[in-house]
């Protein structure tokens, strides 16, 4: 494999962050408290006791994370806008103080020749909202669409790009079925409505966007490529409900207008038993966009298995009668997750002849690995296990592009190590090496390359900066 891909002059490359994970100053300026914050109080919740209080100190540091960013030649930046730090209780008018910090971050990054993108909805929840039943509640979308109209109003004349929800299986799935995040709940059918406010406020949200005449809006899924562990029919049929449960069950309405004919058999009594959609709602969640984002880490392969908890009136709505088992040979990276590059590019294929011209552009919303890394005694990491993560994927998407799907850019996730939720600070994505004890930031060898692959690209379209 040669040292990097190829792509069109127009790519462009980015990074990305979230809120919670590297602003820190939860209590300065006006924040409200968010689900995070009081998961995090929550004894074993997340490992070591971690949280977000501090985190990278980004709130303070900015302008020198802006630099690293104007160093690395990235053409944009996604970051997340923290709901509770605009509106402390997830209602009534903007904070004056919370709304000015996105402001001089826009600006900044503007001033620097970055593009910036904001991500509306990253998991940090406002704690009053969740009080009053959270996801689980239509009136949260309506919450949502208020919040997007402030933030828009505040932001959208130097902002092209928004995403309205970061990942909403893991809001509805890890936080309302099976508790690994916040809110932490084991639920079954409240984490299926749970599920469709998500995309009802995604819906509300985008309509908020076009009303402020933002340019550019979309979401970003963190979809995976599913296969069976082997030919039996069963194992199959499990695979179909991991789909469903992963993929579908967000695609099919954003993209078609409809909810997957596979979800009776996925959920059973769960499904059967929702009472929280209404008419008119496939209408508004898929309103057409202007891109998708796709969040990408790993593969899921899956096998048949009966359920974890028999009695349906338990149950949680990530059981469904499947479990993951290893790919043999694959090297897996500190999260534990295999790294199998090929199915991105399966995934990104496998979409565009799902959807075919109901398919946008598409973003590359978050990609990147966890790794062991270890500075060495002058402070530098020599991450070459990332790199080679990086490469493949990137590799992958180049070849989904020469296959036909429209990929217009790719963020690295993530700029910092940061606050890994319930992994607490003990896995780090970055390619700039952090030292929470003295906020220290130090690149590694990964930002290099990928700076250097940057300016390849840019040397090869004819861009300057």
């Amino acid at each position: 494999m040669s040292r990097f891909p190829t792509f069109p002059p127009e790519f462009e490359f980015g990074a990305a962050t979230s809120a919670y994970q590297i602003e820190g100053a939860v209590s300065e300026d006006g924040r409200g408290p968010s689900i995070w914050d009081t998961f995090c109080r929550r004894p074993g919740a997340v490992l070591d006791g971690g949280d977000g209080d501090t985190a990278c100190g980004h709130y303070h540091r900015h302008r020198e994370d802006v630099s690293l960013l104007a160093d690395l030649g990235v053409r944009s930046y996604r970051f997340s806008v923290a709901w509770p730090r605009v509106q402390p209780t997830g209602a009534g008018p903007a904070n004056p103080k919370g709304i000015d910090f996105y402001s001089r971050l826009v600006d900044d990054l503007l001033h620097a020749g970055i593009t910036p993108a904001v991500t509306l909805y990253h998991w940090d929840l406002p704690q009053v909202l969740e009080d009053a039943g959270g996801w689980r509640c239509r009136d949260t979308a309506a919450r949502f669409a208020e919040y997007t109209a402030l933030v828009a109003d505040a932001l959208g004349d130097r902002v092209p790009r928004w995403i309205t929800l970061n990942e909403p299986w893991c809001s509805a799935f890890l936080g309302y079925a099976d508790g690994e995040h916040a809110p932490g709940a084991r639920e079954g059918t409240p984490a299926l409505a749970a599920a469709h406010h998500l995309l009802v406020a995604h819906g509300l949200s985008l309509r908020a966007l076009r009303a402020a005449g933002v340019r550019e809006a979309g979401i970003a899924l963190n979809l995976t490529h599913v296969s069976p562990a082997g030919t039996r029919p069963e194992d199959r049929e499990a695979a179909v409900r991991a789909e469903t449960q992963r993929n579908l069950m967000w695609t099919e309405p954003l993209l078609a207008g409809r909810y997957p004919a596979t979800e009776t058999d996925t959920w059973e009594e769960l499904i059967e038993r929702q009472d929280f959609r209404r008419a008119g709602d496939l209408d508004l969640i898929s309103a057409p966009m202007d891109f998708l984002g796709i969040n990408y880490y790993t593969p899921s392969t899956v096998r048949a298995a009966p359920y974890r908890e028999p009695d349906p009136g338990r149950r949680h709505a990530r059981d469904n009668r499947f479990e993951e088992v290893p790919v043999p040979g694959a090297r897996r990276t500190a999260m534990g997750w295999p790294v199998v590059p090929g199915t991105l590019r399966s995934l990104l294929t496998s979409l565009r002849e799902r959807y075919g011209p109901a398919l946008p552009p598409v973003h590359i919303t978050e990609n990147g690995s966890a790794e062991h890394d270890t500075p060495a005694a002058d402070g530098t990491v020599h991450d070459t296990d990332r790199i080679a993560y990086l490469r493949a994927h990137l590799g992958a998407v180049a070849d989904a592009m020469a296959d036909g799907v429209d990929v217009r850019g790719y963020y690295v996730w993530s700029l910092l190590d940061n606050f890994e939720w319930s992994y607490g600070y003990s896995r780090r994505f970055g390619i700039v090496h952090v030292d929470y004890a003295t906020q220290r930031r130090t690149p590694k060898a990964s930002y290099a390359w990928y700076r250097e692959l940057i300016a390849t690209a840019g040397a090869r379209a004819g861009r300057t900066r």
